[in-house]
C-alpha cells in the first residue's frame, strides 16, 4: 500500500507538469494566432521581414496607444481563449457527459493531450501563413544572385558632381501615396485629399507609373520606415540578418548598421557636405540614428534635442510618437537657416509622422472636412508641406537647392483602405522633384521602387553617374530601364527575398569607424 502511494506521487507530478506544458503551448499558440491577426489587421500583409524587424526592435519609441491596442486586441483574447480551452481539455471531476460506458466529458487524458497538440499546431500554422512566414522561410533558404549580377558599388562608381554643388532638402512624408488622389487622376478615391501635393507634382517633376500623378511600388525590405530609408538612401533593400540579437535588430557591431553599405550620406560626406537628419520622435527607434551615424551624418535632431534646445517644453510628449509635424516644420526652418549660413553645401533630410497609422494624428491645423479622421490628417499633411515648400522658395539659398518630396512607403492603416479603396487597386508611393538640375528622359509610365531614388537624387543634384546605376537603383532621369522594368516586378521582389551571400559578406561585416553625430545635451545647451 505504501509502495503504491510512493510510486503514484511521481506519476501525479509528471501528469501535472505535462498539463502545465500543454497549457503553455496552447497559450503561446493562441498568442501567435491573435498577434498575427492583429498585425495583419493593423498593418496589412507587408512581408514577414517587417514582422521580424518589429519583433526584434524593442519598444523604445513605440506609441503607448499602440501598445495598449495590442494588449487588448491580441494578448487579452489569447489569454481568455487559452483559459477556456485549457479548462475544457483538462477538467477533472465526475463524468458529466457519457454515452453508455464511454465518458465524453471530462476528456480522457490521452485525448485531451492529442487535441491540445493538434489545436496548437493548427493555430501556429495559421499564424505562419497569415504573416507570410512560410514564403519567407522558403525564399530565405534559396540563394539569389541579384547582388552579384546587378549591384553597382557606389564606392567605386564614377560619380561626378557639378562645379557648384547644390544643396539638398529631402522630405519623407510618412505613408504618403497616390491612392489619395481622385480616380480621374489615377487615385483610388472619389475626391482628392492632397490637392497641394498634386499641384507640386504637376508643376515640377513627378515620376509616375501612369500618365497622371503617380509613383513607385513597394518592394521586399522597404515596406516600413527604416527599410524605406535604407532603400531610398543606398539602393539596397533592408534584409534582417541571420542570428538576430537584441541590439539594433542584429545589425552591425560596435554601434554600426550595415557598415559595408555606401549610401548617399556617405558620398555627400566625402564631398564636404554638412548633413542633418530631423525626426519628430526618438531617432533611435528602429535603428534610424545608428544607420545615419554609420553613414556620415553630421547632426541628428529629434524629440530629445527639441527638449534641450527649447523647441518644445522639456519632457513634452504628445502621447503618440513625440511632437507634431507643425512643430517639426518650424524646427526644420530654424535648422535649415543655420545650415545655409555656413560655407559648406548642405543636405537636410526630414521625416514627418502625423500620417502614421492608425487614423493619423490630428494636430491644431487639422480641419474637420471629411468623415474619416485619417483623411483629415492626410489633407492637413498636404497643406503643411506645401507651406513649407513656399517658405523654402522664398529663401536666398533656394536657387541652388534641390527639393525632393516623397512618401517613405505605403500607408499601414489597413482598416482605412479596407473601408475606402477597392481591393484590386495597385497602390504607389508619392514623389516630387523640385528645382532639379536634370530633365527626365521619360517621367511617365515607369516602373520603379524606393531603391531607384538613390541615384535619381544625385542626378537631381546635377551629378553625372557613369552607367546610370548605383546599388540596385537606376537613375530615373536617364533613359536606362530600371531593374523592375527589365525583370518584372514579381521576379524582382522574389530575388530580393532570397538569401544573398553577397549581402552577408559585404554589407554586414565590414567595420568602419563611426563618427558620433552632433546631438545637443542638457549640459551643452543650458
Amino acid at each position: 500500500m505504501q509502495t503504491t502511494q510512493h510510486t503514484s506521487l511521481p506519476v501525479r507530478i509528471g501528469k501535472a507538469i505535462g498539463i502545465v506544458l500543454l497549457c503553455l503551448l496552447i497559450t503561446l499558440a493562441f498568442l501567435a494566432f491573435f498577434s498575427a491577426a492583429w498585425y495583419v489587421r493593423v498593418y496589412g500583409r507587408i512581408g514577414f521581414d517587417s514582422v521580424l524587424y518589429t519583433l526584434t526592435g524593442g519598444l523604445g519609441g513605440v506609441s503607448t496607444d499602440l501598445v495598449s491596442k495590442y494588449l487588448s486586441g491580441a494578448v487579452l483574447p489569447a489569454l481568455l481563449c487559452a483559459l477556456v480551452v485549457c479548462g475544457v481539455l483538462f477538467w477533472e471531476g465526475k463524468p458529466l457527459v457519457r454515452i453508455r460506458r464511454f465518458t465524453l466529458f471530462p476528456l480522457q487524458r490521452w485525448l485531451a493531450s492529442v487535441l491540445a497538440v493538434a489545436l496548437s499546431l493548427g493555430l501556429l500554422i495559421h499564424a505562419a501563413f497569415n504573416v507570410e512566414f512560410v514564403q519567407y522561410a522558403i525564399n530565405s533558404n534559396r540563394t539569389g544572385l541579384i547582388y552579384q549580377d546587378a549591384y553597382v558599388d557606389p564606392s567605386t562608381a564614377n560619380i561626378t558632381f557639378p562645379e557648384q554643388k547644390r544643396n539638398l532638402i529631402y522630405i519623407m512624408l510618412e505613408s504618403m501615396e497616390t491612392s489619395y488622389l481622385d480616380k480621374g487622376m489615377g487615385g483610388a478615391l472619389d475626391y482628392n485629399l492632397i490637392p497641394e501635393l498634386t499641384e507640386l507634382a504637376q508643376d515640377n517633376i513627378n515620376f509616375s507609373h501612369n500618365e497622371y500623378v503617380g509613383g513607385f511600388r513597394e518592394v521586399t525590405g522597404t515596406s516600413w520606415t527604416i527599410g524605406a530609408m535604407v532603400g531610398h538612401t543606398s539602393g539596397v533593400h533592408l534584409k534582417v540578418p541571420e542570428g538576430i540579437t537584441d541590439w539594433q535588430n542584429g545589425y552591425g557591431t560596435q554601434g554600426e548598421f550595415l557598415p559595408g553599405v555606401t549610401s548617399i550620406t556617405s558620398i555627400l560626406k566625402e564631398q564636404g557636405y554638412n548633413q542633418a537628419l530631423m525626426v519628430g520622435s526618438d531617432a533611435g527607434f528602429g535603428g534610424r540614428e545608428t544607420y545615419f551615424e554609420t553613414h556620415g551624418i553630421d547632426a541628428i535632431y529629434d524629440l530629445y534635442t527639441a527638449w534641450y534646445d527649447n523647441t518644445v517644453e522639456y519632457g513634452y510628449w504628445n502621447n503618440w510618437w513625440g511632437f507634431e509635424d507643425e512643430i517639426l516644420y518650424n524646427y526644420a526652418q530654424n535648422v535649415i537657416t543655420q545650415m545655409a549660413q555656413q560655407d559648406q553645401p548642405f543636405a537636410f533630410t526630414m521625416l514627418t509622422v502625423d500620417t502614421h497609422h492608425i487614423g493619423g494624428y490630428c494636430c491644431g491645423q487639422c480641419v474637420d472636412q471629411y468623415e474619416e479622421q485619417y483623411e483629415n490628417v492626410i489633407s492637413c499633411a498636404s497643406r503643411q508641406v506645401y507651406r513649407f515648400i513656399q517658405w523654402i522658395m522664398e529663401q536666398p539659398f533656394y536657387e541652388n537647392t534641390t527639393i525632393i518630396i516623397t512618401g517613405d512607403h505605403c500607408s499601414m492603416d489597413r482598416g482605412y483602405f479596407n473601408r475606402n479603396v477597392d481591393a484590386d487597386y495597385e497602390r504607389h508611393v508619392y514623389n516630387c522633384f523640385i528645382n532639379a538640375a536634370a530633365t527626365p528622359f521619360q517621367a511617365q509610365n515607369r516602373q520603379f521602387c524606393a531603391l531607384d531614388m538613390f541615384p535619381t537624387t544625385l542626378a537631381a543634384m546635377g551629378c553625372t553617374i557613369e552607367g546610370e546605376r548605383l546599388g540596385l537603383g537606376t537613375n530615373l532621369f536617364s533613359g536606362r530601364p530600371t531593374l523592375i522594368e527589365e525583370m518584372g516586378y514579381t521576379k524582382f521582389c522574389t530575388e530580393l527575398s532570397k538569401k544573398s551571400q553577397y549581402y552577408i559578406d559585404n554589407f554586414y561585416g565590414e567595420i568602419k569607424e563611426v563618427i558620433p553625430t552632433t546631438k545637443p545635451t542638457e549640459s551643452t545647451t543650458g
